[in-house]
């Protein structure tokens, strides 16, 4: 290990990983990996595999205006088609 790295923490833990791929009503297609993990305060882990990009999700972000749009570079309707679908793990 390089003598300068300072790991901060390490764990290892067993996560419930769902897969979904949707098409919604503004006729864009999702494909996420939604991982369930004791970390983050309860809130998931959301990939969209498309783009690759991860955002921390839980039901108080889901609920800010315009959280979504900007975490995952998307319009507000393909944001409402996904905010349909992630809320019903809050």
């Amino acid at each position: 290990m390089n003598e300068k790295m300072f790991i901060l923490y390490e764990e290892t833990e067993k996560t419930e990983i769902k897969y979904i791929s949707f098409v919604g009503a503004s006729n864009s297609k999702f494909d996420l990996a939604i991982i369930h993990t004791g970390r983050f305060y309860g809130k998931n882990l959301v990939i969209n595999i498309q783009s690759g990009i991860t955002a921390i999700i839980g039901k108080d972000d889901l609920e800010e205006p315009g959280f979504l749009e900007e975490a995952y570079q998307i319009t507000e309707e393909e944001a409402k088609d996904l905010y349909d679908y992630l809320i019903q793990y809050y």
